[in-house]
């Protein structure tokens, strides 16, 4: 298994990029945050020669605005990974199954030549979601052992610890087949 980690604006620009294959770097939320170290933490993951994602935390409401907001401001280059964070905001809410959806379609229609992924936790993906649409693939947070997550659905990317901070691990062979997997070459 390959292993990553998510950072935003509460991680440093200069992460630590030492065996890592991947980083998902928060980029929006809703239509009007943008992660004020979205550059650096870009600069940082590029350089270390990872496969680079970016999310967009989703609110209830507003989903044209939303996925134009957060493609306007990830950065666009081939063979990095989009992904929306679904789950419970600030206040409480979530966006539902068809926002989630249609966030996600929408996404992918402006971005055709991205993978677009969904992010999510167990509790949400057993008793949330409904439609088990997760775009190009599924992201899930379930804090046990890496890469086992306690689901049935075919996972992409396992976030199983957010102790010092979020990691992941990724279900690819190796870095090839992930970087190969990003560019849409499978």
């Amino acid at each position: 298994m390959l292993h990553g980690i998510d950072v935003s604006a509460y991680q440093s620009s200069s992460y630590d990029t030492d065996d890592l294959s991947f980083v998902f770097i928060k980029a929006t939320e809703g239509h009007s945050y943008v992660n004020p170290r979205l550059a650096a933490q870009t600069k940082t993951g590029r350089d270390a020669g990872l496969v680079v994602g970016f999310y967009h935390f989703l609110w209830p409401g507003n989903l044209t605005a939303q996925a134009e907001y957060f493609v306007k401001h990830a950065p666009e280059k081939a063979g990095e990974i989009l992904a929306v964070d679904w789950e419970t905001t600030g206040d409480g809410t979530h966006a539902s199954n068809a926002e989630k959806d249609t966030f996600i379609r929408k996404v992918k229609e402006l971005r055709p030549n991205h993978r677009v992924v969904l992010y999510t936790n167990r509790d949400f993906w057993l008793n949330i979601d409904t439609t088990s649409y997760a775009g190009d693939g599924l992201w899930i947070a379930d804090y046990v052992s890496a890469g086992h997550p306690r689901i049935k659905a075919k996972w992409r990317f396992h976030q199983y610890t957010s102790d010092p901070h979020d990691k992941n691990v990724a279900d690819f062979d190796n870095e090839d087949a992930l970087k190969s997997w990003a560019k849409k070459e499978d």
